[in-house]
């Protein structure tokens, strides 16, 4: 996939004036046909799978295709403070502040379904905090949190009594997992001198639990998944540190499989700052310490720490979402600096220095991220910057109240795809991994398929053998080649320049014919190769032609790499920037 047909990346950012929309690298502009949208919008969100936008004024709420750029719902909600999507952006959630009635039947969180606008059913919410209901990714349930229980809907009754209920005395959270086979997990705190719980069960059976952890110190979790919703990382946090090590409370990280047949507490020193699973769900990275150097850990899908990033001061974690690049940054009251590291090596490809950042989010093509500066934590020097994973500053832009940046998801799984495997023909497992039978090039007579089965002879090779044999061939052609060239008295040639078959293999020191055939004059005792013949022919600009188009070359098949999602290196991407010089210079001598 070249870079030209990669799916173009979109973001929007909410301010002071109202909605901007921008296209991504390397455009850097609001999208043809995009009519911007002032005034007082108080919040903004693109669905999960990147077909709406959505946004909330004082007087309604709007839903617009992320494509067409068109308006497709216009609902008339006033004063709504929270909007979010179903996974696959079927339906729309609103919250709006409760207001006290008499009866207190305001109910202020609503589900309205996007294509047509309708309004499926209604809550009363009273708490901002989890305001919303949680969604499978197939959309197939819904859950709420009421009390001690846990409510489970299906879509298509969602006005109706929920079809099934978890209850659990003590439970005060919960999480639905994502992934294919849906899981819950809730968290019960400590009481009575009891540990506190988190318990893992399938929505299809409450009765007995898939997994289960107790422990103590923990007055609230949060409840990280892998994106196959195989795994669950528990951050439990205390409200108070009885050592007096810290202010913000004790944290401790917990591991719990689904499948329950592993569970344990992560080896980790001192306050938690970050955590994140790479995309691929096989590892995570967790930031834990003191400030100002806390340690930054790897870990892998057991638990064992794999790889040290050493201590700095950093609080922020950021995979893209291929999970090839990984950042580490220091945002807040940190010096905002942001180091970009390679997974697959594990080494730093970049560390730039990003100053009072407060929201930061990659572009799904997963080359680029964006870093900004919000009011109302900042109010001067409010914008945003767009980076390149190698450390450069590609694009900035400086917007007067700037409130919130948002990326459309839509192009992360195009830009992630892998390059097409070719289909060979079929072999049987027995012939697998062997070169075809020569026997076969050698009855067709065909000196394509001849040269095709040598081919694949050599490509199962070893690399050292391939090297031998081919020593042994050039030692041989020098050989040939230094017995055609002897001076000696010339003997008549064939008309057609070849030697007659009879005769193919005996040393002919009295030719003038090249091992090809092909005659060359004598020069200094010596027969010059055709090719030495056309280079020392070759003018000045032709040569300067010949080595301009060889680097436009190289250029192409860098690009080719990049569009596959290849990480290049510095001087590479450098190379393929002179790529604009290089055509002006074939041109200039062309003339």
């Amino acid at each position: 996939m070249s870079a030209a047909s990669l799916p173009p990346t979109q973001f929007a950012f909410r301010s002071a004036a109202g909605i901007g929309l921008s296209e991504g690298a390397p455009a850097f502009g609001a999208p043809a046909g995009f009519e911007k949208q002032n005034g007082n919008i108080r919040v903004l969100q693109y669905s999960k799978n990147g077909q709406y936008l959505a946004w909330a004024t004082p007087e309604c709420v709007k839903v617009m295709d992320a494509q067409s750029l068109q308006v497709v719902q216009d609902l008339a909600l006033k004063d709504v403070l929270e909007i979010d999507f179903s996974p696959k952006g079927t339906f729309l959630s609103t919250w709006q502040r409760q207001i006290k009635t008499e009866d207190g039947s305001h109910k202020n969180m609503a589900i309205h379904e996007v294509k047509t606008g309708q309004e499926l059913t209604a809550f009363s919410q009273k708490s901002q905090n989890n305001w919303n209901v949680q969604w499978t990714d197939d959309e197939a349930y819904c859950a709420r949190m009421v009390s001690n229980e846990v409510h489970f809907w299906e879509p298509k009754n969602l006005a109706k009594t929920p079809f099934t209920k978890l209850r659990q005395e003590g439970m005060s959270q919960f999480s639905l997992s994502p992934g294919k086979s849906t899981s819950v997990a809730v968290f019960f705190g400590e009481r009575k001198g009891a540990p506190a719980m988190v318990r893992i069960y399938s929505i299809t059976n409450f009765a007995v639990p898939l997994a289960s952890k107790s422990f103590f110190k923990a007055d609230r979790v949060q409840m990280i998944w892998n994106q196959l919703g195989t795994n669950v990382l528990v951050w439990a946090t205390t409200d108070h540190d009885k050592t007096g090590k810290s202010y913000y409370g004790e944290t401790n990280l917990y591991y719990l499989a689904v499948a329950g047949n592993f569970d344990c507490r992560v080896p980790i020193d001192g306050l938690i700052h970050d955590v994140a699973w790479a995309p691929a769900s096989k590892d995570f990275v967790v930031i834990h310490g003191q400030m100002p150097s806390p340690k930054t850990t790897l870990f892998d899908h057991r638990a064992n720490a794999v790889h040290e990033f050493g201590r700095d001061a950093r609080n922020m974690i950021k995979w893209n979402p291929q999970g090839r690049v990984l950042v580490l940054a220091g945002f807040g009251n940190l010096a905002g600096t942001m180091d970009f590291w390679d997974r697959k090596t594990l080494k730093k490809i970049a560390s730039v220095s990003a100053r009072d950042t407060t929201a930061c989010e990659w572009s799904p093509d997963g080359r680029h991220i964006l870093t900004a500066t919000l009011s109302p934590r900042l109010r001067v020097d409010n914008g945003y910057k767009i980076w390149h994973y190698t450390g450069t500053l590609i694009h900035t832009e400086e917007i007067n109240e700037l409130y919130q940046p948002t990326a459309n998801t839509s192009a992360a799984a195009a830009a992630a795809k892998p390059a097409p495997l070719r289909m060979g023909a079929y072999r049987p497992p027995q012939a697998r991994g062997t070169p075809a039978p020569a026997i076969f090039a050698a009855a067709s007579g065909s000196p394509s398929t001849a040269e095709a089965a040598a081919a694949a002879a050599d490509a199962n090779l070893s690399k050292a053998a391939l090297k031998n044999k081919k020593k042994r061939e050039n030692a041989k052609k020098n050989k040939d080649g230094s017995e055609d060239v002897a001076v000696a008295p010339s003997a008549p040639a064939s008309g057609s320049g070849q030697s007659s078959p009879a005769r193919s293999n005996t040393p002919r020191p009295n030719s003038n014919s090249n091992n090809n055939g092909s005659k060359s004059k004598p020069q200094n005792g010596a027969l010059v190769s055709s090719a030495a013949s056309s280079n020392s022919q070759m003018t000045e600009t032709e040569k300067k032609i010949r080595n301009v188009t060889k680097k436009l070359k190289q250029i192409h098949e860098l690009k080719e790499k990049q569009a596959a999602g290849e990480i290049l290196e510095l001087t590479q991407l450098q190379k393929i920037t002179a790529e604009a010089t290089l055509l002006k210079e074939l041109e200039a001598l062309k003339i």
